[in-house]
């Protein structure tokens, strides 16, 4: 019997390795999976002079920048509309503004938008499920911190200029994460349709 306890000790120290070198590739394979939205966090910039202050979306780039003057305050990735429901181009001012906002129509009618920002009927900026290629029915999908901010730094009338391109998107821009969230299961209906959903939302959370 005493001649199996050094071999036994072996094998447990062996099989000890073995768990903790599974454990360690599983937490890799974890990290390599997806690099989410809701892990997002930009930085920002105080406002000074709210009234200097405007949006640049960049359909092509799918960025989206706040900016006082000709200083970025804060830039973020975004999903935009595909080529058969695109965001619409153009120069607008964000006229309506909604923290705890619901989708009015079908399908998905009751699903949470959160923090909305109006530029034109129907069309806003919001809190979304981001992807690295435009996938929305021409609405502007933000990271939830990103969504967060960006609501508190611009009021009504604040002007949004949406073109393909941007001087940005070759310095603020080309910096920021490639976030795909196409991977992350959605949450059950039971919160998406809950009040805890605004609730974490205004803690600048999602669920995850």
């Amino acid at each position: 019997m005493k001649t199996l306890l050094p071999v036994l000790r072996r094998s447990i120290q062996a099989l000890s390795c073995v768990a903790v070198a599974l454990t360690l590739s599983q937490c890799a394979a974890v990290k390599k999976k997806g690099n989410y939205s809701v892990h997002f966090d930009p930085p920002a910039k105080a406002v000074k002079n709210p009234s200097a202050v405007k949006v640049k979306l960049s359909t092509g780039a799918q960025r989206v920048y706040v900016m006082e003057g000709n200083e970025v305050l804060l830039a973020t990735p975004c999903s935009v509309g595909t080529a058969s429901t695109p965001t619409p181009l153009g120069t607008y001012s964000i006229y309506s503004k909604q923290a705890n906002r619901r989708r009015q129509s079908s399908p998905g009618a009751g699903y949470p938008m959160t923090f909305w920002m109006e530029f034109k009927s129907a069309y806003g900026m919001h809190w979304g499920w981001v992807k690295p290629y435009p996938c929305t029915h021409g609405c502007v999908r933000l990271p939830i911190k990103s969504a967060q901010k960006i609501f508190s730094m611009v009021r009504q009338g604040t002007p949004l200029i949406i073109a393909k391109s941007h001087p940005e998107d070759a310095t603020a821009g080309k910096s920021l994460p490639v976030l795909d969230d196409s991977s992350l299961a959605d949450p059950p209906d039971s919160y998406m349709m809950s009040q805890k959903v605004f609730d974490d939302a205004a803690k600048g959370k999602m669920y995850y």
